[in-house]
């Protein structure tokens, strides 16, 4: 099927114009009413939205300003006296002149708090150093691939916690659009005891020691309690509950400590994000609710969960995928994935980043192709700086850890091209579009998964492949989704 052709601001003669520079008829303009003719509603309106229409380059901006007011088809056919709301849109494009370059708001939307970022990819990147502490509670005899019996249960208690929480924040940030803190705080309370009860529970359907299984507990209720922090807004309060278990893990190892000395950090952590988080949503749960309504169905929030499922699953690729695959010289790569995860925080911003530069060239823009261009411009610079910092702190890793160092080509480029699927899926996300970044995402968790535990190739190779394979088709989706001027309204 063809792509639907795009009208142009016109030029001189009044006419429009086709991507291509085909002429094409000028939009209709309205007949001069006689002076005893009754008052136009549609003069009303077009004074109304004299900004937005004079600001537009399509009249499609226009149609989707006015479907985001809520206007029904008997105001379109009874009140306004037109067949539809395009053609209320385009007759007030062609009323109403264009004006360019806008002028910039007075303050940035999207402004990036780049401490708020960075705070933020710490407290995803700390809660790591409890695996530091707990090696006495995770040990056993070893399972067909050399890792400890109890790492499926962990594995999949995390992948489910993930899942979970990922779908849980969507909801809870529905919420707090809605009704406000009231509204999200009341959705965490009923949602995040639920995720923890499941994660415990597909845990226990695994085989894992006691001790085991009272880690994978602790996690399930410290994710719970990190989610409900972070959607509150409390990321300082976070990072103060991990004091004990960051300082634990490093003062402990070096002074053979004892186990309960390790235990006892590990469990202040967990009391202290627990009691954080109860105390923020206790006071949450009590401030008034905002004048919205319900957020809609909770299906909403599906795509959500299944992407937090494949993004756990392409990072556990990452840090066991030679040990399921067997390569030579197999290890377990935790390094990376304090790499990858400390990297969140510059994604956020840049993220941020992008929204704020897009915003920016519709303002300096005149036509959807000019704007078009510096969409990608900006996609391209914002993700290529992720990706530069992701690359720094992988080097780093090296220098502290040389076990994580990239042994070829294949291993060097394979995180990277998690980093850039991440990074894409979740830009994808904050513009509305779910589906199809989770769907791809699962699709090349399930390929990589298929490829490595059959050793058809390399596990480098396989993640490095599919990895940047998946990643040219976000990028892609994004360059056409994001260069239309209504995905940024």
């Amino acid at each position: 099927m063809s792509a639907p052709l795009r009208l142009l601001p016109g030029g001189a003669d009044g006419s429009a114009r086709t991507e291509t520079g085909d002429s094409l008829p000028t939009l209709p303009r309205p007949r001069r009413r006689p002076k005893w003719a009754a008052p136009d509603p549609l003069d009303e309106l077009a004074e109304r939205l004299a900004d937005v229409c004079a600001g537009a380059v399509h009249p499609y901006e226009i149609a989707a300003v006015l479907e985001s007011d809520g206007i029904s088809d008997e105001q379109i056919t009874g009140v306004y006296g037109r067949r539809d709301l395009f053609a209320i849109a385009e007759e007030l494009y062609a009323r109403v002149p264009r004006r360019y370059p806008q002028p910039p708001p007075a303050d940035d939307p999207w402004r990036a708090d780049g401490v708020r970022c960075l705070l933020r990819g710490l407290v995803f990147a700390l809660p790591g150093v409890a695996y530091v502490l707990a090696g006495h509670l995770l040990s056993g005899p070893a399972d067909g691939y050399g890792l400890p019996s109890g790492t499926p249960a962990l594995a999949a208690a995390a992948l489910t916690g993930w899942a979970w929480n990922q779908a849980l924040a969507h909801r809870a940030y529905l919420w707090l659009a809605a009704r406000g803190r009231r509204g999200a705080a009341r959705c965490l309370l009923a949602g995040a005891p639920v995720g923890a009860a499941l994660a415990c529970g597909v845990a226990l359907a695994l085989p894992g020691s006691t001790a085991t299984l009272a880690f994978v507990a602790g996690q399930a209720v410290y994710l719970a309690a990190a989610t409900a922090l972070l959607v509150l807004g409390s990321e300082r309060d976070l990072l103060a509950a991990l004091a004990p278990a960051v300082a634990g893990a490093i003062v402990l190892p070096a002074t053979h400590a004892p186990q309960w000395a390790r235990t006892a950090a590990l469990l202040t952590s967990l009391v202290l994000a627990v009691a954080a988080s109860a105390r923020r949503l206790t006071t949450a749960a009590r401030t008034p609710a905002g004048p919205g309504g319900r957020p809609r169905p909770p299906l909403r929030s599906v795509p959500f969960g299944l992407f937090g499922l494949a993004g756990g699953a392409l990072t556990l690729l990452a840090v066991f995928g030679d040990v399921l695959g067997r390569a030579p010289g197999a290890a377990v790569h935790g390094p990376i994935a304090v790499a990858l995860t400390l990297s969140m925080g510059p994604a956020e911003w840049s993220l941020y980043r992008y929204r704020s530069r897009a915003l920016a060239a519709l303002r300096r823009t005149s036509t959807p192709g000019a704007f078009r261009r510096r969409a990608a411009v900006a996609l391209l610079g914002c993700l290529g700086g992720y990706l530069a910092v992701l690359t720094a702190l992988l080097l780093a890793a090296a220098l502290l850890w040389p076990s994580a160092a990239p042994r070829d080509v294949a291993s060097a480029v394979a995180l990277p091209a998690l980093g850039a699927v991440l990074w894409l899926a979740l830009l994808l996300q904050a513009v509305g579009v779910a589906w199809w970044p989770a769907a791809l995402c699962a699709l090349a968790a399930a390929t990589e998964l298929t490829l490595t535990a059959s050793r058809l190739a390399p596990p480098d190779a396989v993640r490095a492949v599919t990895g940047w394979c998946t990643a040219a088709l976000l990028a892609l989706l994004a360059r056409t989704l994001l260069g239309r001027v209504t995905a940024h309204r």
